[in-house]
């Protein structure tokens, strides 16, 4: 799991859904250069952006389009004009973005850096190969789909909770501590394709009641019954998996968890 991508572009990489038509009506050879960028607003509210996403064998095609062109040394001038050190040498590539951690090729799954406490679970997005995820989330990318059981669990929940900090109420989420050190009992193929299915079935269940927001469906209150019923099963599938049977609370979710993660860590300890 890793941060997203940073532009720090001065906003020059970056378009809202109108300066994205302007863009394309003006120069229609732009769209090749124009993605959705997706972070933790966009993928909860349902809110659209995009971002100028240029690889660089492409740089020359793309800078051949005056629209573009005016953008890019605009970053230039913001970069090599920053007070911060670290920017200024990125002023060299201003096509692209300063910080690029990684892409996917077939999918990501989003994992909001900053999420209501409120909401009916821990909700996880799923990006398509064209969405570029922005440093104002996480992304685990071409993942299998058991990651995204996991990642959508109550036992994933209360164990962020309990470890990652908090923005005032809300969670504050820790690649580092939410994910890297989750853990995880050992998974035969079954358990996988157990979980593949889960995985499939929460998205099936959210895709059914299009175009409500991530935020919406997991609204305790308007949470619906099938996206409900869909998360049950995995938790129930994923806690046999852990026990044998369905926690009985939090608490022993929790226990649970520590005495894997100590021994997880004395593990690695006595192997280093």
């Amino acid at each position: 799991m890793l941060w997203g991508n940073k532009p720090t572009d001065g906003g020059k990489l970056l378009l809202t859904a109108e300066e994205k038509s302007d863009l394309e009506r003006s120069a229609p050879m732009s769209s090749k250069f124009i993605r959705r960028i997706i972070g933790s607003q966009e993928m909860l509210q349902g809110d659209i952006r995009y971002c100028i996403w240029i690889e660089d064998d492409d740089r020359e095609e793309a800078e051949a389009i005056p629209q573009i062109l005016s953008r890019t040394k605009a970053v230039a001038e913001f970069r090599a004009s920053s007070k911060a050190a670290q920017t200024r040498p990125a002023a060299a590539y201003p096509h692209r973005f300063r910080q690029i951690q990684d892409n996917a090729t077939r999918h990501s799954f989003i994992i909001p850096s900053i999420s209501s406490e409120s909401r009916e679970g821990f909700p996880i997005g799923f990006g398509s190969e064209r969405d570029i995820l922005s440093n104002r989330a996480f992304g685990i990318y071409d993942a299998s789909f058991f990651n995204f059981s996991i990642l959508s669990s109550r036992l994933h929940l209360v164990w962020l909770d309990t470890v990652c900090g908090k923005l005032e109420t809300r969670y504050s989420y820790s690649n580092t501590l939410g994910w890297h050190s989750f853990p995880v009992p050992k998974l035969t193929e079954s358990d996988k394709a157990n979980l593949t299915r889960c995985a499939e079935d929460i998205l099936l269940a959210r895709e059914a009641h299009f175009p409500a927001t991530i935020a919406e469906l997991y609204d305790p209150e308007k949470m619906p019954d099938d996206l409900r019923a869909a998360h049950d099963r995995n938790d129930e599938t994923l806690e046999r998996i852990y026990i044998g049977r369905r926690f009985r609370n939090d608490t022993e979710r929790l226990e649970k968890l520590f005495d894997m993660y100590t021994k997880m860590t004395a593990k690695k300890e006595k192997a280093s």
